[in-house]
């Protein structure tokens, strides 16, 4: 399992990964409208894995992004949080979940799902079902749990990840804004030379 002899844990970078995107997105949501999120998640352990989660966060936001502006992925969360027709909520969530990686898994398509979660959180905040919120941090590490972790550990785990996100995070940006290419460029450099000497720093452990 990848990580997990030099202390870094795939699975709890994973799930506090989660439950930092669906934070971000509910920041602006009085604090009282969102029920507690800690014990469905476990917490990351060591300031390495913390560094890790930050930084990924960071490039999710980035990437999520391009997801705002895509009708058929905002409509299907619309379409989760309304809780039209007869499917259950959990099986709405799954077909956007399959949707996402309808072409396989690669590590854009993941940050994708975690954005997609919590945009979804956000929506059902906004549709005064707060409680739902943590529903979808439960489906989303269930997800994980289930389809993603054995990839993202087959991959080299999240350490691997930095990459192919930050370049993810460079296009999405750079297609919004094509004069910010340069301030992009040192933006992303900064996140790699984190996670390089993150990933030196666990070598030495």
């Amino acid at each position: 399992m990848a990580n997990e002899g030099n202390g870094m844990s795939d699975e709890r970078i994973g799930e506090a990964l989660i439950k930092e995107v669906i934070q971000e997105e509910l920041k602006e949501v009085p604090s009282d409208d969102v029920p507690p999120l800690t014990p469905l998640a476990v917490e990351v352990k060591t300031e390495q894995e913390q560094k890790m989660v930050t930084q990924l966060g960071k490039m999710i936001r980035i990437i999520g992004d391009r997801v705002r502006d895509d009708k058929e992925f905002q409509d299907a969360i619309d379409g989760i949080a309304r809780g039209c027709g007869t499917e259950s909520t959990w099986d709405r969530f799954k077909k956007v979940a399959d949707k996402v990686f309808e072409h396989g898994i690669t590590w854009e398509r993941i940050g994708v799902l975690f954005y997609v979660a919590g945009r979804l959180a956000l929506r059902m905040v906004e549709a005064h079902l707060p409680q739902s919120v943590r529903e979808v941090l439960r489906w989303t590490v269930d997800f994980f749990r289930n389809n993603l972790l054995g990839w993202i550990r087959d991959h080299g785990g999240w350490i691997n990840s930095f990459s192919d996100l930050a370049s993810a995070s460079m296009q999405s940006v750079s297609s919004l804004n094509p004069h910010s290419c340069n301030i992009i460029v040192i933006f992303v450099t900064g996140l790699v030379v984190g996670s390089f000497i993150t990933w030196r720093l666990i070598r030495r452990l």
